[in-house]
């Protein structure tokens, strides 16, 4: 027989596992987050690579056009150098020529050069920005990762609290039962043991058969509603509220076999009376 005291029981079980559930779903959405900060600490060091390997090209390149310079100034002095050496025009002009080639050369390779040493201060400066962001970052993800670590310590504290008073209350309770009815808690945001009123279900409030209605209010066993799951009990109404289950009506269910043999034996009279009459 349910009683009271068994639905309290229920109650009290219901409370108990909803708290566990939404802990353990914290517990889960919690790492979530770090995750989040540990993506953006991740982009911050891939985009710190690239600029160091931008860094490195250029400052490669930088090398390259100053060897390059170097190269196109000898050549130049050697050049006018050698112009007090010459005799004839058409020496003169050659060397006037290698004159111009390796100026030309060397304002270019000036240009290149400055360029690569604008470049490499601009990125030598971003490095060092995100050199000190990713610091920053790291000092606050570990933080982050203590926190939610203790956090998620705690949460399990209250579980295994939890789990115990769970334990303490379904000793003599079935473990089917039970288990069926934490899926319910899970799935109808925390309600698994609703009131039927008439034959209604205070949880889905669909209509329910007035036999199903009769057995919820015999009581003798946990009784689960056809079409939302929850656990029933019988609940009488309110005042003002539409009684659609008769409960004086209860007997009529176990009674339909008398009520039905009573006709029988009332069709069975008037048939000799009228034989008795036909024989007068």
């Amino acid at each position: 027989m349910v009683t009271e005291k068994d639905l309290e029981k229920l109650r009290s079980l219901q409370d108990i596992i909803y708290e566990k559930i939404n802990l353990e779903k914290s517990i889960q959405e919690i790492p979530k987050l770090l995750g989040t900060h540990a993506e953006l600490l991740t982009r911050l060091k891939k985009t710190f690579i690239e600029k160091n390997n931008e860094y490195e090209k250029v400052k490669a390149e930088e090398g390259d056009f100053r060897n390059k310079l170097i190269e196109a100034e000898t050549a130049r002095e050697k050049a006018e150098k050698n112009m007090d050496a010459i005799s004839t025009q058409r020496e003169y002009e050659a060397l006037d020529k290698e004159i111009r080639d390796a100026s030309e050369k060397e304002q270019q390779y000036r240009k290149d050069l400055q360029q690569r040493e604008r470049i490499i201060v601009e990125l030598d400066e971003q490095i060092k920005q995100h050199t000190a962001l990713i610091e920053q970052q790291e000092a606050e993800h570990e933080d982050r990762r203590k926190k939610v670590e203790a956090e998620i310590a705690e949460k399990q504290k209250q579980i295994d609290v939890l789990r115990k008073k769970e334990e303490k209350l379904t000793e003599n309770l079935d473990p089917e039962m039970v288990f069926k009815f934490e899926r319910i808690i899970n799935n109808k945001m925390g309600i698994g043991i609703v009131a039927i009123k008439g034959n209604v279900c205070m949880g889905c409030h669909m209509i329910l058969p007035i036999q199903f209605a009769n057995k919820v209010h015999l009581g003798e066993e946990f009784v689960f509603c056809p079409y939302c799951s929850r656990i029933l009990y019988y609940e009488e109404a309110a005042e003002g509220e539409e009684d659609l289950f008769n409960t004086d009506d209860m007997g009529a269910l176990s009674d339909l076999d008398e009520t039905e043999e009573e006709d029988e034996e009332e069709d069975d009279e008037e048939e000799e009376i009228i034989n008795i009459d036909s024989e007068e």
